[in-house]
């Protein structure tokens, strides 16, 4: 099948990550997470003409659906490093950023880039393909005490420890190079691949996928960056997926750091450079149904409060 935009990625809680956004006009907007393109194309339809939006991508893949519009400017580069991209483009703030954390759907479909352990194939997992190691290497380099910290710290596997000792004790057999390879080392019955295997083993995948791409220091780096870009009034939308992400997130709206360290007043107050609009947004039903990726997303939205002198 022929991969498009629209197969690529189906975006989560489109008009709700936009409209929280509160697009003015002849704003400037960053889209960290461009992907299939979805989101921006919705951010660009509620720009005018002197408005301007910059995505950033770092899968070669996501390049294909770049957007022909004079507004649009593609960044191929890990949003980590916004704050470079900004200062190279002479942006000093930005009106609005959006990000829609996780994976693609085009990332869980493609069988060569082993993100899913549907496919018994290579288990790679990085985002960008170009540099940086593999799920492959984790497995079979890290030492046993390293592969259970990022199990139980990226997974929240209890048994985190019995899997990284199974997997040292196979891989000094045979490398461990496909989905096959890792249910051979942990002794998964393929007759009883049931929920609660595939429940744990999304966690694993999960757990390696984040070691492999540095992805919560990445959020961190670049929720930073985005506190000291966005102008007051300015708007923060984030779509995450799991705990791990929306923790992070949360504590930088909360307290302006992602370590959730806010520093108080004399009366007890934690003073924040942002104020949360509304509450917490989830999928509807509908979209659950249409779209299952969405099922655990949460969407946070902020603004930029005026810094008190």
């Amino acid at each position: 099948m022929t991969t498009t935009a629209e197969t690529y990625h189906v975006p989560v809680l489109l008009t709700e990550s936009v409209d929280g956004l509160d697009i003015q006009p002849d704003g400037i907007y960053v889209d960290v997470t461009f992907g299939g393109g979805g989101h921006s194309k919705e951010i660009l339809r509620r720009l005018g003409r002197n408005g301007h939006l910059y995505s950033f991508d770092q899968d070669a893949d996501a390049e294909k659906n770049i957007i022909d519009d004079d507004r649009f400017t593609f960044v191929r580069s890990n949003f980590r490093y916004i704050g470079n991209w900004m200062r190279y483009y002479e942006i000093e703030q930005i009106d609005g950023l959006l990000a829609d954390l996780g994976v693609s759907s085009h990332h869980f479909d493609d069988e060569s880039r082993g993100f899913s352990f549907r496919f018994d194939a290579p288990i790679d997992m990085r985002m960008n393909k170009r540099a940086g190691l593999t799920a492959a290497d984790v497995l079979n380099n890290y030492s046993e005490a390293q592969l259970a910290d990022v199990f139980y710290l990226y997974g929240e596997l209890k048994q985190a420890r019995r899997i990284a000792a199974a997997i040292v004790k196979a891989r000094m057999e045979k490398h461990i190079e496909t989905t096959g390879d890792l249910l051979d080392a942990l002794n998964v019955p393929r007759s009883l691949f049931n929920a609660q295997w595939k429940k744990d083993l999304a966690r694993l995948y999960q757990a390696l996928r984040i070691e492999v791409n540095h992805e919560m220091d990445a959020l961190r780096d670049m929720l930073k960056s985005a506190t000291g870009l966005l102008r007051e009034g300015g708007r923060l939308s984030v779509i995450s997926y799991h705990s791990l992400e929306d923790r992070i997130v949360k504590n930088v709206v909360k307290t302006g750091n992602a370590e959730g360290r806010g520093q108080q007043d004399f009366f007890g107050r934690t003073s924040s450079p942002f104020r949360p609009i509304g509450k917490v947004v989830t999928p509807s039903d509908d979209e659950q149904q249409r779209n299952p990726r969405s099922r655990s997303a949460k969407l946070r939205i902020a603004e930029k409060v005026k810094s008190e002198k």
